[in-house]
């Protein structure tokens, strides 16, 4: 299992300090963890800490919090579950009090049962309070709890926080622009995902079913040092392809069928997001070739683009340029362009966006719009690139195009003067994929 390392305690320290230095002199910010989450009886499901807290701290626990301060002299404090022999021997290690200071490089930290009463001491006074209501009801109670204690305090020397503001909008800026250190685990993840790709290319044939190559992504994805998918893997044969959040993953496969497999492997808490459209049998027909070609030009248009200064919208609209006209051509629209366009009838078809925001989650944080403008592109971002064309299995449309789902998705990255695609080596051209999948 290759072990890559790349976020030492360093890496950390250094957002923490980022942060701490963005918010003001008399502020504090919250940040907690999600509860495990009960699969059934008494089995959870994997845990997976909140993308924000592992970013500034690197603990992977539930029942942990942290908060940053400018109003004290200890600046980070983590609150965590406490060490307990009995639980670690059936449930696994906790970094505990001690473990919080020594290995998380907290300035004190107190078991999660103490969040409570050091939350009320910690807050009063403070000016400016970050927290993010609406992700967590547990720690959205305890927050108005203790705000309500402070206002009603006031005469016993308490005093609520004066505003309370969204930690996103400083941690969520910080996280859309990668480090170097972020780039190479983005590009290690491209990488064992480029094969988990090329492995379904090389066994899916007929009669093999979308089960297997589910567990042949994450079995990949696992065997070469990531810690399993980004988020749930789409393997969608035939029809199943047009919906576009399709997860079952549990049909057959069929002979003169498209399989469509939207699948990214996670690495130290960063994913990759890729998709690839291949047929089942190896070889594309005339109709499904022609749909093919068609999404690839746009996805192809769209990335010579990116450079720096270039927005999201801009790369959108070109997908949808060279869908509506392909569609137009193809017989599956009529009239003008520039109607069609307009009028949005390619949405028929092509009902998604092209692009967002990738990193530690697959769709990630960042604003898309500044100041009411769409948000031009800068180095360091991350972002995708997947335009598609899903024609239903009953769409008043020639038979042969019917059932057809395509989507082709790779992962960019801005450069200072213009970008990288992660993901180029995953084969994408008629020929590229034909190739691979008759190489089985």
């Amino acid at each position: 299992m290759v072990d890559l390392c790349m976020l030492d305690s360093s890496i950390f320290a250094g957002r923490r300090k980022q942060v701490l230095d963005k918010i003001g002199p008399n502020s504090l910010v919250l940040l907690g963890s999600p509860p495990a989450a009960l699969r059934n009886g008494d089995a959870d499901y994997p845990y997976r800490q909140s993308s924000d807290m592992y970013y500034l701290t690197g603990l992977d626990e539930p029942e942990s919090t942290a908060l940053l301060s400018t109003a004290k002299t200890e600046d980070f404090v983590l609150f965590v579950r406490a060490s307990d022999p009995a639980q670690e021997l059936w449930h696994g290690r906790r970094a505990g009090v001690d473990g919080a200071c020594s290995n998380f490089g907290a300035d004190k930290s107190y078991t999660t049962q103490k969040l409570k009463s050091q939350l009320l001491k910690r807050l009063s006074q403070i000016d400016d309070f970050y927290y993010c209501f609406g992700e967590n009801q547990d720690y959205d109670k305890l927050v108005i709890e203790t705000l309500t204690t402070l206002r009603k305090g006031e005469r016993r020397g308490l005093r609520a926080p004066k505003r309370i503001l969204d930690p996103g909008s400083i941690l969520h800026e910080m996280r859309l622009h990668k480090s170097e250190e972020e780039v190479v685990l983005m590009r290690r993840a491209a990488e064992i995902t480029g094969q988990a790709h090329l492995a379904c290319m090389e066994v899916a044939a007929p009669g093999g079913n979308e089960g297997e190559l589910a567990a042949l992504l994450d079995y990949t994805f696992r065997r070469m040092g990531g810690t399993g998918p980004g988020y749930t893997s789409i393997v969608g044969g035939g029809a199943n392809a047009t919906i576009l959040h399709y997860i079952e993953n549990s049909s057959p496969l069929l002979d003169g069928e498209l399989l469509l497999i939207d699948a990214g492997c996670e690495v130290e808490f960063y994913t990759a997001d890729v998709t690839r459209t291949f047929p089942v049998n190896g070889k594309f027909s005339p109709a499904q070739k022609r749909c093919y070609e068609l999404v690839l030009k746009a996805e192809t248009t769209a990335i010579e683009m990116i450079r720096p200064g270039v927005t999201i919208d801009e790369l959108h609209q070109a997908c949808v340029r060279v869908i509506s006209s392909g569609l137009l051509e193809l017989g599956l629209l009529s009239g003008d362009l520039e109607e069609c366009i307009a009028e949005e009838r390619y949405k028929a078809f092509f009902m998604h966006k092209s692009s967002h925001w990738l990193g530690m989650d697959v769709h990630d944080v960042g604003a898309y719009r500044v100041d009411g403008s769409a948000r031009p592109l800068a180095p360091g971002m991350v972002i995708t690139v997947e335009p598609g064309l899903y024609i239903a299995a009953d769409a008043d449309v020639a038979e042969e195009y019917r059932g057809i789902g395509i989507r082709i998705e790779d992962d960019i990255l801005v450069t200072s003067e213009a970008h990288e695609n992660l993901t180029e080596s995953i084969p994408r051209s008629v020929e590229a994929i034909e190739a691979s999948c008759n190489a089985r």
